[in-house]
């Protein structure tokens, strides 16, 4: 069954503010929906029913082409991508409130988790003062299902008793990570979004004591097509990078958890590296 597919680029129709908006049927909840990290099989239950049953679905760039084919309604792309064009974040509020007071059922598909770096958060808020209820449908991070997929485990008690999970890309006017106050934690690092700041990363996680020799790992396209991880030091972690070619998306694991990889083949169900 084909899908109608939209590019999301036109500005909103601002002639109604947030929570004014003419109705022109009910107002329908609005699902958030986690896609998880890529292989559709790994999509909850209930993200597949509020994907099948959707009117429309706001898709970010990452959505995996498997998980798009399930999509029967309008598929709009609003994608948005470090370092690349974007769709503007209230753009995709506004267009988020229009659908939903228009009577359609609305999904706003996310990969991983819609609350772990999805702007999440922000949706919600947005849906709220416009009157809308907002259902939210977890799905796996990509922080803990792509080490997973190269057979780390983020957290073992025989090395780390915890996990962090951080991004490598604070945006623009954020807060950089506290990275000496993360080495100093002792716990697993899961850093998403950090390949392409990774030599300065590493340079201040060395700076902060931590071992040159200390196990990492990157996965990149975790749970796709395109999956590959490679495992490497700290120390040699970007020059790891730019040898094996490995891009985003992708993940960077640092901790003793990370030498994992280097002795377990890829779980069933999972390709190998």
């Amino acid at each position: 069954m084909s899908t109608p597919v939209e590019t999301a680029g036109r500005a909103p129709d601002r002639s109604h503010p947030a929570g004014t908006h003419p109705i022109v049927g009910r107002r329908m909840p609005v699902s958030l929906v986690g896609a998880g990290p890529g292989d559709p099989e790994l999509l909850t239950v209930r993200a597949l029913k509020r994907i099948e049953a959707a009117d429309v679905v706001l898709a970010d760039d990452l959505i995996d082409p498997r998980v798009l084919a399930l999509v029967k309604g309008r598929l709009l792309r609003v994608g948005k991508r470090g370092g690349c064009i974007s769709t503007d974040q209230h753009f995709i509020h506004a267009l988020m409130i229009r659908e939903a007071c228009a009577g359609h059922r609305v999904v706003r598909l996310k990969g991983g988790d819609p609350f772990v770096f999805g702007r999440g958060g922000e949706e919600v808020d947005a849906l709220h003062e416009a009157g809308l209820e907002v259902e939210v449908v977890s799905g796996l991070t990509s922080g803990i299902a792509g080490p997973a997929a190269v057979g780390i485990p983020v957290t073992d008690r025989r090395a780390s008793p915890g996990v962090i999970l951080v991004t490598g890309h604070p945006g623009e006017g954020r807060t950089e990570p506290d990275w000496a106050a993360l080495a100093r934690t002792g716990l697993t690092l899961v850093i998403y979004m950090g390949v392409a700041r990774a030599s300065d990363i590493t340079s201040r996680l060395l700076a902060a004591g931590l071992r040159g020799d200390l196990p990492a790992a990157i996965v990149s396209a975790a749970h796709t097509t395109q999956q590959r991880h490679a495992v490497t030091t700290l120390a040699a972690l970007p020059d790891c990078i730019a040898r094996e070619r490995l891009k985003s998306p992708a993940l960077l694991v640092v901790g003793e958890v990370a030498a994992h990889a280097a002795m377990t083949q890829a779980w069933p169900g999972v390709m190998a590296g």
